[in-house]
């Protein structure tokens, strides 16, 4: 079955491409069967991307545009009911303590299926926008990427803490603008003890962690998070599911044959998606409305690509 639990557009996102509706298009095309679309949610002034500031966006703007996103999600969910089940949610943005009461605030003003729990900046700086500005980041950590590693998982752990996001999105995202992406991060004992802080909490919360495609777009040799990270939180009894993060038509699915091969050579023996739960709801998740299902076996799915 294929599905994705991450995904943006260039309607609703600066660094994206195409509409929405063309991205849900594209995802029917491919016979994607669960879609979720989750927008970033709007953040505060100091916290505007170049490219927002370029645009004169403010918080309103970026506020008004997410109320947009939403219902227009709203209207494709119900448009394409017959051809693909849509998840309406949310990436959120912790950056800072008072993140917590802008997501809480959207949780309860939105219904959403579902939200992805992620972190992009590391001392309030971006880490993942590009090198220049993720050099900032490790400057004001200590100047070296394993103190720059280290604070990003203790703020991705107060993130888990505050949340508990049903969806943690690309884990170990800090790798990206690193000197070496493809680094063992068990080489830096203080660094691989908080991630392994962080696999417990969301294994004993019962959240999921996702398998993001897209590091293999970006020339990693893994997706996130490594293969050494999923065999540690597979051993907690931790549950995954897919993503490809796309930012637009041309990134629908890209490398999902690869990410099969890595759930196969991983020994993941299972693999979880979301429905929209209208029934009860999960007492775990919050401000959410989701239903887990489990797939044994995803090789029995011909429709994978």
């Amino acid at each position: 079955m294929p599905f994705s639990h991450h995904s943006h557009s260039g309607e609703f996102c600066g660094h994206g491409e195409n509409t929405v509706e063309e991205v849900v298009q594209t995802a029917i095309s491919k016979k994607f069967q669960v879609y979720a679309l989750t927008e970033h949610m709007p953040r505060e002034e100091q916290d505007l991307y170049p490219e927002e500031i370029k645009s004169s966006h403010t918080t309103a703007t970026l506020s008004k545009q997410f109320n947009d996103y939403y219902y227009e999600s709203l209207r494709l969910q119900k448009t394409y009911a017959s051809e693909i089940k849509l998840l309406i949610g949310m990436e959120i943005d912790w950056i800072r303590p008072s993140s917590k009461e802008i997501i809480e605030d959207l949780l309860s003003k939105y219904q959403f299926d579902l939200f992805i729990g992620s972190v992009h900046h590391v001392h309030t700086i971006p880490i993942d926008y590009d090198r220049k500005l993720y050099l900032e980041a490790r400057e004001k950590a200590g100047g070296t990427d394993e103190r720059l590693f280290e604070d990003y998982f203790d703020l991705q752990y107060e993130m888990l803490r505050a949340l508990k996001p049903p969806v943690v999105g690309h884990l170990d995202l800090i790798r990206l603008m690193s000197d070496d992406p493809d680094t063992r991060m068990s080489q830096w004992e203080g660094v691989w003890q908080k991630i392994l802080r962080n696999l417990r909490f969301i294994a004993e919360y019962g959240g999921v962690v996702e398998l993001n495609s897209s590091a293999l777009r970006k020339g990693m040799r893994e997706p996130y998070p490594t293969a050494k990270i999923c065999k540690e939180f597979l051993a907690m009894g931790g549950a995954f599911t897919l993503s490809d993060d796309s930012h637009g038509i041309g990134q629908v699915g890209t490398n999902y044959g690869k990410l099969l091969d890595f759930v196969e050579k991983t020994d993941l023996p299972t693999i979880t998606y979301f429905k929209k739960n209208t029934t009860t709801k999960d007492d775990r998740f919050p401000g959410v409305s989701i239903k887990m299902i489990t797939v044994t076996s995803i090789k029995e799915h011909p429709t994978f690509f």
